[in-house]
């Protein structure tokens, strides 16, 4: 027999307060991190909870603290919506799901937000808000404390989510600026600057016939990096750069080469606004005959795995995604602990990564 009480059941605060020689009430304002509670006492009520073996339960520290110690990762943009028309004939919200887990974008962000969380004992809910009633769940999940704020990625200038987060006075940060002002924190990149940085290179290798895959142009950040393209190369005597619309993934890169090669087959550059669909450029260029950078150099934005995917290995504007994402969950974690402090932005700069194509 021992007298150990850890071997016969689970350690309890009043084990721990025991052990420290302070009150049950005082442990628990430690172990739920409450303020104000001296640093020799926070400090012994620490080696008593190692010394006992105390777990605090996770369900009792909710009710105490109100927090989940978890943060809903949406995905937010424009999917089928119930009783709607399906022009793709998929029958749900599936393709708006494919088409994320296609694009690394994502994963990146899902490194970036997990790498930062884990460390502190929290975990992302992975949600979608691509219909009004996927909105509705949202809001509904955050509302009943399930998680304690929002991450949110955008993918479209009209979502309504931000606008209904900060009406409902819901803790939430945007990945990229939102297209309407909106009462939010947000994480960004200089785009029209990383756009400059391709268009400086092109004209920098002698390129003169160049054209532009844009991006969705319903989408902020789409818009400018063809803002920043077309300004650059207006300053360089271009007034007029032909550009397709892509949708950010590789057959529509391929499918507005085709069009741009028709449009002018002499061409010689091409900034494509995401790496995607550079690749899918490069694709049809090969396809044509042309050799890349041989005749025609390629520029792609993001340094995503798509970039070193190509042949040859795409050279590309980076935008440090993983880091964007643990500063967003950072300002949300922040704006939890300090609900009063006004909203903020962070812009990063973007970098030129040179590698085979241009």
């Amino acid at each position: 027999m021992t007298d150990d009480p850890r071997a016969t059941r689970t350690p309890t605060l009043e084990d721990v307060a025991r052990a420290a020689g302070v009150s049950r009430a005082t442990v628990s304002r430690v172990v739920n991190g409450v303020r104000n509670v001296d640093p020799a006492i926070q400090e012994a009520v620490r080696q008593a909870v190692a010394v006992t073996g105390y777990t605090p339960n996770r369900a009792a520290r909710s009710l105490v603290t109100r927090r989940a110690d978890s943060v809903a990762l949406v995905v937010s943009g424009t999917g089928v919506e119930p009783g709607a028309p399906d022009p793709g004939g998929s029958g749900d919200q599936g393709a708006f799901t494919t088409r994320v887990f296609a694009d690394p974008f994502f994963g990146r962000v899902v490194t970036g937000v997990v790498n930062y969380l884990r460390p502190r004992g929290m975990h992302p809910v992975l949600m979608f808000a691509d219909t009004s009633r996927a909105r509705e769940e949202v809001l509904s999940y955050l509302r009943q404390g399930r998680a304690d704020g929002a991450l949110v990625v955008s993918t479209h200038a009209g979502d309504p989510l931000p606008g209904l987060l900060t009406e409902a006075g819901l803790a939430a940060v945007l990945y990229a600026r939102p297209a309407r002002p909106v009462p939010v924190s947000y994480v960004d990149l200089a785009h029209e600057d990383g756009a400059r940085l391709a268009a400086e290179h092109l004209l920098a290798r002698g390129c003169r016939r160049i054209v532009t895959v844009s991006g969705p142009l319903d989408v902020p950040a789409s818009e400018a990096r063809l803002a920043g393209f077309r300004d650059t190369m207006a300053r360089h005597g271009h007034r007029d750069v032909p550009v397709a619309e892509g949708q950010f993934t590789q057959e529509s890169g391929e499918e507005a080469m085709e069009r741009l090669l028709a449009q002018q087959p002499d061409l010689d550059g091409v900034f494509a606004a995401n790496d995607l669909m550079a690749l899918g450029a490069c694709h049809v260029l090969r396809e044509r005959g042309r050799s890349v950078p041989g005749d025609v150099a390629v520029v792609g934005f993001d340094d995503s795995s798509a970039a070193l995917a190509c042949r040859p290995p795409l050279t590309t504007v980076r935008q440090p995604v993983e880091e964007m994402a643990a500063e967003m969950t950072r300002l949300l974690l922040d704006r939890l602990t300090r609900p009063d402090r006004p909203p903020t932005s962070v812009i990063f700069e973007p970098e030129l990564v040179v590698r085979g194509s241009a």
